[in-house]
């Protein structure tokens, strides 16, 4: 294996630099993007028993915000509920804007891993077909032990490059996908939790 890194020349370090970055990406992203963690289907049934019971107050809101993204918007939307249904709304939105931002780091870079390493690969193949024809010109083709060391390069920088690039864009949709999810099931839970305190609508417990 060394080898054959060695053999696709210089272009090989960016394109492992690449790879190392997807799987620290992809680790991250997994452990992060936790559906349960980051909303969990009860804590709108445990606010709504809170409402009911008169317990909101300061360190139940700082509790509430602290406990996760989900937490944090509804803390928000209900910091300013009293001012009524559309003040309480944009609030929930502006929370829910900084949370979404939050849950979509790194995609950028992962996105940008998958079209960029494909060109890396590309630029070492046409190098690498520079050094055969050059070789040819010098040299004719004679010595096939120079010739084969470019076309060596060209082929290899090219997998390695599709090698990083096909699983960073097949992780960077399925990250992407699993954020709408979340991002869907927010604000779902935080249009019940809008209504029920400004609606005769009224919360199950979950």
């Amino acid at each position: 294996m060394l080898e054959i890194i060695k053999s696709g020349g210089w272009l090989m370090l960016p394109i492992l630099l690449c790879s190392v970055a997807v799987i620290a990406i992809c680790v991250e992203r997994l452990w992060t993007l936790n559906p349960r963690r980051l909303a969990p289907r009860t804590l709108l049934g445990e606010v709504w028993s809170w409402l009911k019971n008169n317990q909101i107050d300061a360190r139940k809101l700082k509790e509430l915000r602290d406990s996760s993204p989900l937490g944090r918007i509804f803390a928000s939307g209900l910091s300013n509920s009293r001012h009524g249904r559309e003040v309480m709304k944009d609030s929930i939105e502006e929370t829910a804007s900084q949370v979404v931002h939050e849950l979509e780091r790194f995609l950028g870079a992962l996105g940008t891993i998958a079209a960029v390493a494909p060109l890396i690969g590309l630029l070492g193949t046409v190098l690498g077909m520079i050094q055969v024809f050059t070789a040819i010109m010098l040299e004719g083709t004679g010595n096939a032990g120079v010739l084969a060391g470019g076309i060596s390069q060209a082929l290899i920088t090219t997998a390695a490059g599709l090698t990083v690039a096909i699983p960073a864009l097949m992780a960077h949709r399925y990250f992407q996908r699993r954020v709408d999810t979340i991002v869907v099931t927010m604000e779902q839970e935080a249009v019940k939790l809008v209504d029920a305190l400004h609606s005769d609508r009224r919360i199950e417990a979950a």
